[in-house]
């Protein structure tokens, strides 16, 4: 067996270092070409070395998962200026080929992007500040229309003198809102450093959008892992920015119909309503539910007519239901679908990882992972003719 592997070394240095070799050259490669192959030595893994290896690509997942939910000070802005950017990519792209340079390109989308957020929180500071006054009458007009259902669920317990004293009385409830300010107010420094953090990796990273794309994109050797690269990178950059740019249009028109709504049904700050309704459409499931909730809790609260005061809710869950189950398909067609039960788990892990906004990102990222498994893992798809 060594005179054999001796005999195929030397052969292979002849074939790689000479170019004209001698009689005897030539012999010993036929020779070494006649030879049986070596023997393959395959170690052979019980049970425990799977379990092993499981174990610790579990460990490694667990610890990965923690360091993200430990550094979500800073992933969290990093992550969404990520995603902001790449849903910005088409408009980057148009500009850059109008002969915008790539600094001021970068600077015009995200100067555009914070001029939008400040006009929405100029819109909001009014209905916020007048909710904030009349908190202390909205919790006892609450209290007043929600007692008498209370009183019917015996198992409860509850009665009018529950909420004179104890925990559950006015002057609690109000020192607990005062609590709540309390937190936000502690919660506003972290929120603009995070904002800080926001801006500024949108603006690096749609400056540097091209020559990061160059640097994923050279990290492969193989001209095919390339290709497949740039073909991948410009897929989500492609269903991000028709996703959103769609869904946003279609929300608009949502938010207009709620603020509509609620102006009609007589509930207090429509505009706020309507921009609520905007906003939770981007969180599937969650969004609807806890936006129908909430329209029904403030109809209830309003009119003294218990099927009254759902009309609201149940007006704004028709419009939603046809947006989402007829128009929104119409519109994006059925390349974009996702399995419902995937983006579920997805919204329930990135809420239980990042709160509010996780439950924003479970979507982007979701598409994002299934438009690189169908680019990469689909190969009975029909890949087009690429130039040699």
């Amino acid at each position: 067996m060594g005179i054999a592997n001796g005999i195929r070394k030397q052969a292979r240095k002849i074939a790689i270092g000479e170019r004209h070799t001698s009689a005897w050259a030539q012999s010993l490669r036929e020779t070494a070409e006649e030879l049986p192959p070596p023997p393959v030595h395959r170690l052979e893994k019980d049970g425990l070395d799977i379990s092993m290896a499981w174990a610790i690509i579990g460990i490694f997942a667990i610890l990965g998962l923690a360091a993200v939910y430990m550094m979500s000070l800073i992933l969290i802005p990093i992550t969404l200026a990520v995603v902001v950017g790449m849903i910005l990519g088409l408009a980057a792209e148009n500009l850059g080929k109008m002969g915008v340079p790539r600094l001021a390109n970068a600077f015009l989308l995200s100067s555009a992007v914070a001029l939008v957020i400040a006009l929405l929180a100029n819109s909001l500071v009014g209905p916020l500040t007048m909710l904030a006054n009349e908190a202390p009458a909205f919790v006892e007009r609450t209290i007043s229309r929600i007692m008498p259902y209370l009183e019917r669920i015996e198992w409860l317990h509850i009665t009018p003198a529950t909420f004179e004293s104890g925990p559950m009385s006015i002057g609690a409830l109000l020192e607990n809102t005062g609590n709540v300010l309390h937190l936000v107010t502690t919660s506003l420094t972290p929120a603009l450093v995070q904002g800080l953090i926001f801006f500024a990796a949108l603006l690096l990273f749609l400056a540097s959008r091209v020559n990061l794309r160059k640097t994923i994109i050279m990290t492969f050797r193989t001209r095919t892992q390339r290709l497949a690269a740039i073909r991948v990178i410009n897929a989500v950059e492609q269903v991000l920015g028709f996703y959103f740019a769609t869904a946003s249009l279609i929300y608009v028109g949502l938010g207009v119909v709620m603020t509509v709504i609620a102006y009609a049904s007589g509930l207090s700050a429509p505009v706020l309503w309507g921009f609520f309704a905007f906003l939770s459409s981007f969180i599937p499931y969650l969004g609807i539910t806890l936006m129908t909730l909430s329209v029904a809790i403030a109809g209830i609260i309003t009119y003294d007519a218990f099927i009254v005061g759902l009309m609201p809710a149940a007006a704004f869950f028709t419009v939603h239901l046809v947006m989402e189950n007829l128009i929104f398909p119409a519109v994006m067609g059925r390349r974009l679908e996702i399995n419902p039960f995937i983006v579920f788990l997805a919204i329930l892990f990135w809420t239980w990882m990042w709160g509010a906004v996780g439950a924003m990102l479970a979507l982007p990222l979701s598409l994002i992972v299934m438009t690189i498994i169908e680019e990469l893992l689909i190969e009975e798809r029909p890949q087009p003719q690429l130039p040699k």
